[in-house]
């Protein structure tokens, strides 16, 4: 998954959880309205992915033109990098409550002007505004979450975001798949995107703004009034002094870096420490895009296509397995995470998702290989107006050879294996081979292939490698990496990174696999998930069991990769081991 923080939570945590909520039904309530804010994240992560299909039946430009249906799909990106920047300055001017509030009303806004778009550019306006929503929401839900949580379940509450998140994109295809029938396919499953934003919005009228930032704030009286719905009665002057105690040392530490922008990141870049951070912090950000999760993400059934699945229902439906296993993933990620440790599990992932792109890759290019071949007399059968334009009859062309003309492949009435013809890929012609006799498919994407099966496998076995490691240790490592002081601009600098590869990999990927094709496309990006494995094992320390203190020493002493075959194996006392020998040497 992509964007988006996960906070560790171990089993005891969920266990006490559920023990409080269930007491306090008022917490849940809370994490559960911020929280809308994570499905809406991941809904639009999905939902672009099936609509892209019936957006180019729909306009004839984004089916012609590579660059605009990249287009669509990455300018949410660049509308949740403004939007995230946004974020964080409004979090702390005007309160998280109020965030939320906007990021709902942009991505309420964008979903109707994209169900009502009348052309490419008008979508493309609306995409801008739902990925301001995005990117707002992506920094305010788990931040509101976090300080409205009672500290001892906070961890596995924020969780309940991520959840919502790879939540968010399973609801997103099986919305798809209801409305592939339905006139205005993709106005709807764009559209019904404005119904979970508006829900939030109306819950969120009713809770109160964060007791924190209303304690910074010097509005003590309602913070009180807040923990006191949140918390036992004998615990409420507690926390209140603890929250004291962490809103002086910020304050402090603000006096001693600077209030602005500026001056916190000429500071941040001049400690070694937070620059060793850095380094470890922005190279997992950085490989988690270019392992080329966000393709898979944005598009799943294009891709599902290539492998040969023309229809776009199937696309869809064997898409849900990538999107449910990413939820399952994430499940797996909190479960393991703290037994295994972070570098362990994002090497294991890497490793898994480079083995399964190569294999991905030598799948396409036996399903190229394997394409079933062009005959000029079923060409000659729709007209020669018809036939493509630049497909020279005494030429032996196959399937791949006529999509690489810009043109679509109309398989045999009998056999979609056998010979077919190579036609003008216009929708008119498109509509006259469905229509004729037989049992004829329009393929423009991909080309049938005995091979399809195995790709889509593939991609499930990406995911299941990719979730656990890659998709949520790299927010893990950027939660615990930096100092104190310097743990927000850091994360914000990390968070950018990690957004600025997912523009750069989804407004590329069609033109990559229009240039490389599809098995160069993925050996391109194992190529990418090499380099990145590199990175993490010279650049990443293993975080696990270590207090900030501990990490911040670690950091300063310089990190020293371990053999790889050491880091990977079990060893439950390394960490406890580290612990103390930090501790002894700070001492």
């Amino acid at each position: 998954m992509v964007e988006g923080g996960v906070v560790k939570a171990d089993k005891t945590e969920f266990t006490e959880c559920w023990r409080t909520t269930w007491k306090t039904p008022y917490i849940m309530r809370l994490a559960l309205s911020a929280g809308i804010g994570g499905l809406l994240f991941g809904y639009d992560t999905g939902v672009i992915s099936g609509a892209l299909l019936y957006i180019k039946e729909d306009f004839e430009d984004v089916n012609k033109k590579t660059w605009l249906q990249e287009t669509i799909v990455s300018m949410a990106v660049a509308g949740a990098i403004i939007g995230a920047a946004l974020g964080g300055w409004m979090n702390d001017r005007f309160g998280r409550k109020n965030s939320i509030l906007v990021a709902d009303f942009l991505f309420f806004i964008g979903a109707i002007v994209m169900a009502a778009a009348p052309a490419p550019w008008v979508l493309i306006i609306g995409r801008i505004f739902v990925g301001l929503g995005v990117g707002m929401a992506s920094m305010t839900s788990p931040l509101y979450i976090s300080e409205a949580s009672p500290a001892r379940i906070r961890g596995a509450l924020v969780s309940t975001n991520g959840l919502l998140i790879t939540g968010g994109q399973f609801l997103s295809y099986l919305i798809n798949l209801a409305f592939t029938r339905a006139p205005g396919t993709w106005r709807w499953m764009l559209g019904v995107a404005g119904i979970p934003a508006i829900v939030q919005f109306v819950l969120m009228l009713s809770l109160p703004e964060s007791p924190r930032w209303l304690y910074r704030n010097d509005k003590v009286d309602e913070a009180r009034a807040i923990l006191e719905k949140i918390y036992p009665a004998d615990e409420v002057e507690d926390e209140l002094a603890a929250m004291k105690h962490s809103i002086e040392q910020e304050k402090a530490s603000e006096k001693e870096i600077g209030e602005d922008m500026f001056s916190k990141l000429k500071g941040a870049l001049r400690n070694k420490v937070v620059r060793r951070g850095l380094k470890a912090g922005i190279t997992v950000q950085v490989a988690q895009q270019f392992v080329g999760i966000n393709t898979v993400m944005y598009y799943s059934p294009t891709i599902v296509q290539f492998a040969g699945f023309a229809s776009n229902k199937t696309a869809l439906a064997l898409s849900l397995i990538t999107s449910g296993l990413n939820a399952v993933g994430s499940i797996v990620s909190m479960m393991f995470v703290d037994r295994y440790g972070r570098r362990r599990m994002m090497i294991i992932s890497m490793i898994g998702i480079i083995t399964c792109l190569i294999v991905l890759s030598v799948v396409f290019i036996e399903a190229a290989r394997h394409a079933p071949s062009i005959s000029s007399f079923e060409s000659s059968q729709f007209g020669a107006n018809s036939t493509c334009p630049t497909y020279p009859s005494t030429t032996k062309w196959s399937c791949m050879t006529c999509l690489k003309a810009e043109c679509a492949f109309c398989s045999h009435a009998d056999n979609e294996f056998l010979p077919g013809a190579c036609l003008a890929n216009t929708k008119d012609i498109r509509q006259t081979c469905r229509a004729a006799a037989g049992h004829r498919t329009w393929f423009e994407n991909g080309c049938p292939s005995k091979f399809g099966f195995l790709a889509v496998i593939l991609l499930g076995l990406y995911i299941i490698c990719y979730s656990p490691g890659m998709g949520t240790v790299p927010w893990i490592v950027n939660s615990e990496i930096y100092p104190l002081q310097y743990r927000g601009i850091g994360g914000g600098i990390a968070a950018v990174s990690n957004w600025v590869s997912n523009l750069i990999v989804s407004e590329t990927f069609l033109t990559l696999t229009k240039a490389l094709g599809s098995a160069g496309t993925f050996f391109l990006f194992a190529g990418f998930s090499t380099i990145g494995l590199i990175a993490i094992y010279f650049f990443v320390p293993e975080t696990k069991g270590l207090q900030f203190e501990e990490v911040e020493k670690m950091l300063e002493h310089g990190f020293k990769p371990e053999p790889l075959f050491d880091c990977l194996k079990e060893n439950k006392d390394k960490s406890k081991a580290k612990a103390d020998d930090y501790q002894a040497s700070a001492v």
